[in-house]
């Protein structure tokens, strides 16, 4: 069966206008286009923007789902069974919240009780797994398994207090490190002030700090295009400029 463009933004939830833009942008082309002028799509494509709604749901940019999909080796059987797996994660997550959430709305109620650790210990093991999702593996291969669980058993283990002491320390870190990276100097009195703020944020939510982790862990921002977007988004160029800074500290 075919669907023009508004039939498949009926039965799919996704706009004209964005099918239109995913046109333009190469991502979901048109099976054809009728003497009409409109936008003809068949069963191929309607599994493809199946895809990618599901990689959307997952957080991936639509760059990234054009170049998964349109790479030589593509396999959409493997692509639904990846899919699956991390949907798995992403509900396993979900529940630990759920539940969480479920025991304070109950100790509100004074049908039970809830120690403080309990009350951020679903919210401190949903992070350990994202953060597992998303870099155990390259973790991992650079500083071992022993490291990386030792530091997962930090962070289950640290207080509220330390938690929050940590996040202020994050969020000078990035204010500092905005109006260093606008002096263009690294070696800078501002950089060397947000090397510090990071090497005392290292020291809440890691086990063990020495200058070799702390400057492995500044290539990896350069490195590694999830952890170079996350400083860039701060400014562009910013995770180079960090690296650069670390590497000045540590000396």
């Amino acid at each position: 069966m075919e669907y023009s463009s508004n039939q498949l933004s009926k039965i799919s939830g996704v706009s004209a206008r964005t099918l239109r833009y995913y046109d333009e942008i190469g991502l979901l082309k048109p099976a054809r286009v009728a003497s009409s002028g409109y936008r003809i799509y068949g069963k191929k494509e309607l599994a493809a923007l199946q895809q990618i709604l599901i990689y959307k749901e997952l957080g991936f940019p639509l760059e990234d789902i054009k170049n998964i999909m349109y790479a030589p080796n593509y396999d959409e059987e493997q692509a639904f069974l990846n899919h699956l797996a991390d949907l798995n994660k992403k509900r396993k997550r979900l529940d630990i919240l759920i539940k969480n959430v479920e025991k304070s709305i109950s100790t509100m109620k004074g049908e039970t009780t809830m120690s403080d650790n309990e009350k951020f210990e679903g919210l401190k093991q949903s992070l350990i797994d994202e953060n597992e999702e998303k870099y155990g593996e390259e973790l991992r291969a650079i500083y071992g398994d022993q490291a990386i669980d030792e530091s997962n058993a930090k962070l289950k283990g640290i207080t509220q207090e330390q938690y929050d002491d940590g996040e202020r320390l994050r969020m000078e870190l990035e204010e500092t490190l905005v109006a260093a990276f606008a002096t263009g100097e690294p070696e800078g009195e501002l950089a060397q002030k947000a090397c510090d703020l990071h090497k005392q944020w290292l020291r809440v939510f890691y086990p063990k700090y020495s200058k070799e982790y702390h400057i492995g862990l500044s290539e990896m921002y350069v490195a590694d295009d999830r952890f170079k977007a996350y400083y860039d988004k701060i400014a562009p160029g910013c995770a180079e400029f960090l690296r650069d800074a670390i590497l000045v500290f540590c000396k």
